[in-house]
């Protein structure tokens, strides 16, 4: 499928190992508040079918891994499926004490806070791996101070490691905000004046431009990533036309309206040409969402940033800050789908998402590990809509029981489930016929 992930056994394995972890803590969380509110688990399973592995622990429960790993469970005493519908046949012989530890004799109370559960620990994990990964990165240091120069092509780096920039083009940056003000209104040269700071002494030195056209990131599936560029290759020139600064292939890509763009890349000393088509996408904004042509690739400043660990407090906080906009950005998103501003198209479905976790993969084990945080995010989210069958369904329900005073009656939910069923399965599809068919 994608040969530069290693095939895809490798994007396969990526797939599994993601939603092996995400299904595991969904799951752990309708078990764990399950049994703090009294309600017995008799299965916890990742995976369907033939069981592969299995044990029972001090409390009942059977843990077990089986054969078909895309998905999990937990079936819980008086369930007669995974699907925790009533087992009718069974369940009126129980005694009431017995009754109290099923799912459907427990108070309404610990009923939904177990259906909830598994969301909320979705978005917990979510929250906790994007607050570990800017403990690990740490947060730039304010003011700017320069960390590791990147490479790049016949450039004498005037800058060093451990430089403070106290200005740039001749104007005065005290911190990152300002130093992106001005980079940004900054007319593209071959060389930027830098005012630094230096073993105590304040120098002025000219250098490259502060955002030069080099590769800090990829995107799965986009235009870059298929033809093969890597992460630091600098681009150093768009059809024959030299360029110095990462916004000039930014502009060359959005006035392309699709055509093919013939790119000159430096790379380890030595320079090849690639020619990428780039792709129609729709990006999240603060009003909506905006089409634009894209290859695929991110930039960043001709240096990396000296970093300092942040306090735990503002860790938790960004990753909160950061799945919150994830289930903004998707339900906006989602809304745009609906009404037709935004292509249909950007509903993947499970071959997309594969091709995502192992592209993610295949950057390293940071990237990976931050996808398996934005995929978090979005299982969470799917499973509050309020669907029978999914998680936001059996909540509609308790909430129906709560103002009645009654639950729904079994054949009501076997209606209302058999649609639910339908409807996933029907989204399914669709998702799975825009991985096969959209570019």
């Amino acid at each position: 499928m994608i040969p530069q992930f290693g095939g895809a056994l490798w994007t396969l394995a990526a797939f599994v190992v993601a939603l092996s972890v995400i299904v595991f803590v969904h799951e752990y969380g309708h078990y764990i508040v399950g049994r703090w509110t009294g309600i017995k688990a008799e299965v916890f399973s990742i995976g369907f079918g033939p069981v592969l592995f299995s044990r029972v622990d001090r409390h009942g429960t059977r843990w077990q891994v089986a054969a078909l790993p895309f998905g999990g469970y937990v079936k819980f005493l008086g369930d007669a499926s995974a699907a925790s519908d009533k087992a009718s046949d069974t369940y009126d012989d129980l005694d009431e004490d017995t009754k109290r530890h099923t799912m459907h004799g427990a108070p309404l109370w610990a009923r939904a806070a177990t259906v909830a559960a598994g969301p909320v620990f979705n978005f917990i994990l979510s929250i906790l791996v994007f607050a570990a990964v800017i403990l690990v990165q740490g947060v730039p240091k304010e003011p700017v101070v320069v960390g590791d120069l990147k490479a790049l092509p016949a450039e004498s780096q005037a800058l060093l490691p451990g430089d403070t920039i106290l200005g740039v083009g001749g104007q005065q940056t005290d911190d990152y905000a300002s130093f992106f003000d001005v980079v940004r209104e900054m007319p593209v040269t071959d060389t930027t004046v830098y005012e630094i700071e230096r073993a105590g002494q304040a120098i002025q030195l000219d250098g490259p431009y502060p955002f030069p056209p080099v590769v800090d990131g990829l995107q799965a599936g986009s235009a870059a990533m298929d033809v093969g560029i890597e992460i630091g290759d600098v681009i150093t020139a768009i059809d024959g036309t030299a360029i110095t600064a990462f916004k000039q292939l930014q502009a060359a890509v959005g006035a392309s309206e699709g055509k093919p763009l013939a790119l000159d890349v430096w790379r380890d000393g030595g320079t090849m040409e690639f020619v990428l088509v780039p792709k129609k996408v729709d990006l999240p904004t603060d009003d909506g969402f905006e089409t634009r042509w894209l290859i695929g690739m991110t930039g960043g400043l001709l240096f990396t940033p000296a970093t300092e660990t942040p306090g735990v407090y503002d860790a938790v906080k960004y990753g909160a800050n950061q799945t919150y906009f994830i289930a903004s950005s998707s339900l906006s998103g989602l809304r745009h789908m609906i009404t037709g501003a935004i292509s249909s198209c950007n509903l993947r479905g499970p071959l997309g998402i594969a091709e995502t976790s192992g592209a993610a993969a295949s950057q390293g084990a940071e990237s990976f590990i931050w996808f398996i945080a934005v995929l978090s995010t979005a299982v969470g989210l799917l499973n509050l809509f309020p669907i029978p069958v999914l998680d936001g369904g059996h909540l509609v329900f308790h909430a129906y029981e709560a103002l009645s005073g009654r639950p729904p009656s079994d054949r009501a939910l076997r209606i209302l489930m058999g649609i639910g069923l339908t409807l996933m399965l029907s989204l399914m599809l669709f998702a799975v016929t825009n991985d096969l068919f959209c570019p």
